[in-house]
């Protein structure tokens, strides 16, 4: 047999072994990550919900989602365990960082037109299909139709 007949299968193998590897290396440093759990430990389960353990057993973990809630999860249902400052920082809210020159995002559109509040109607531009007129007819309840039966030609 030729070495170049055989090149495809050894390098397919070689790929086969690499990505094994690498998936076993993952599997070992979540089993690691999983045993460092102790009582008193933030964690992120596997479905996003944030708790603290409570007490860890072989196969099972008791966790305190909320004060007086404890729930009884499987190791494996463990995504993360987290730092003391990562857990306080998303479930309190708790930052350490504070920026006095941080964006701020109003609560309302109204900082986004120009001008000032007393600005006459001229200046200010209207995005909705109705104009003036039609605004008027439908103040005087004749928005139903025209009488003419022709629309606005714009």
């Amino acid at each position: 047999m030729d070495i170049l007949t055989l090149l495809p299968f050894i390098v397919l193998i070689g790929a086969m072994f690499l990505m094994t590897r690498s998936a076993k290396k993952k599997q070992q440093q979540a089993a690691n990550m999983r045993d460092s759990m102790q009582p008193g430990t933030g964690v992120r389960t596997i479905g996003g919900m944030y708790a603290t353990v409570k007490e860890v057993n072989d196969d099972t973990v008791l966790l305190e989602a909320a004060p007086g809630v404890h729930l009884i999860f499987g190791k494996n249902a463990v995504g993360a365990v987290l730092s003391d400052e990562e857990y306080n920082r998303i479930v309190h809210g708790d930052d350490d960082v504070s920026d006095d020159s941080a964006t701020v995002v109003p609560d309302d559109a109204s900082s986004l037109t120009a001008g000032s509040d007393d600005a006459s109607a001229d200046d200010r531009v209207d995005l909705g299909k109705k104009d003036a007129a039609d605004e008027t007819e439908a103040k005087d309840g004749k928005a139903d139709g025209k009488a003419d039966g022709q629309g606005d030609a714009k």
